[in-house]
């Protein structure tokens, strides 16, 4: 079966604040981007409620309206949104292939992958009904809301120790649950949570169930994995912190990435091994995952992705003149 074909200057996958960061710096460059937004248009921020800590919103802003101004701006310059997936890539060779859908093959002279990263779940159908009412997998992200109030963070790596002493300076009590009797964070942050007063680390326990009225989190219902015992923490606000997973599969093969999957960049810039491929947001950053770094690097990936473009047209021209 043929397909179509369509010849782009510029491919942006991943519609979350670096996708569409690059889309508005990409139009206003006049590189007349098309991008496709995934199967969740917006990313992750479309499923948080309040944001209040991306500049210029004094009073906060819903997560999927903050990521409706984002489409809209980068709409007014000319981007060219499309609903849809990536099924493959073949970056063999230049023009880039990437397949939508399955269906059509799209030729980039360059690519911006913004595909983000996932948070890792339990997989507790409460932890779902509840997430963004009390669950929370971003501490730094929602940690304010619940100043002074007792909270539970599940994790054992440096991601949910480091977690856990910001939530500490915030809250008035976190309760740490650690599924074995040993974390698996650094000697240092062990230290640093062991020596926060008001965290108080639970051992071989695991999250049965999140409890809550219906609208919000009130507890969470914790098994002793050694004894069976259950007990019910009162706790308004359970963070997870067990790891994130980058939406980089379908990459594999072809672009350098770490062990876990995230994209790795040459040191300030976001080009990656293949030649006029960059990578932008949470898709090569496991550390700060926050919207406002992923925007930033967004418009670091449409200007590299500018220069690239004009250093070969004026190496072109230099050729044939």
């Amino acid at each position: 079966m043929s397909q179509e074909l369509e010849h782009v200057k510029c491919l942006i996958i991943g519609s979350g604040p670096a996708g569409y960061t690059a889309a508005i710096y990409a139009a206003r460059a006049d590189l007349k981007p098309v991008l496709y937004t995934g199967m969740l248009a917006g990313g992750q921020l479309t499923q948080t409620t309040d944001v209040e800590n991306f500049p210029g919103y004094p009073n906060g802003i819903m997560g999927p309206e903050m990521m409706e101004d984002f489409r809209k701006q980068a709409e007014r310059f000319g981007t060219d949104i499309r609903f849809g997936y990536i099924s493959s890539v073949d970056f063999s060779s230049a023009p880039h292939k990437v397949v939508v859908d399955e269906a059509t093959t799209i030729l980039a002279d360059t690519v911006i992958i913004s595909t983000g990263a996932s948070a890792k779940w339990l997989g507790l159908e409460s932890e779902q009904k509840y997430n963004g009412f009390g669950v929370s997998a971003c501490a730094v992200c929602d940690g304010f809301f619940f100043r002074g109030q007792d909270v539970a963070i599940v994790g054992a790596g440096d991601t949910a120790a480091e977690e856990a002493t910001y939530l500490a300076k915030l809250c008035r009590k976190v309760y740490m649950l650690v599924r074995r009797d040993e974390f698996r964070a650094s000697r240092a942050m062990v230290s640093r949570v062991l020596n926060t007063p008001n965290i108080e680390v639970i051992y071989n326990s695991e999250a049965q169930e999140i409890v809550g009225d219906g609208q919000v989190v009130t507890g969470v219902r914790v098994l002793n994995n050694k004894t069976q015992e259950e007990n019910t923490l009162d706790v308004t606000g359970f963070f997870v912190a067990i790891g994130h997973h980058p939406n980089t599969d379908i990459f594999k093969g072809w672009i350098d990435m770490d062990e876990t999957g995230y994209i790795l960049t040459k040191p300030g810039t976001t080009q990656t091994n293949i030649e006029g491929v960059f990578c932008c947001g949470d898709a090569q950053d496991n550390v700060y995952r926050q919207a406002i770094t992923a925007a930033g690097t967004g418009c670091m990936a449409a200007l590299d992705a500018e220069r690239y473009l004009a250093a070969k047209e004026a190496a072109e021209l230099e050729l044939h003149s």
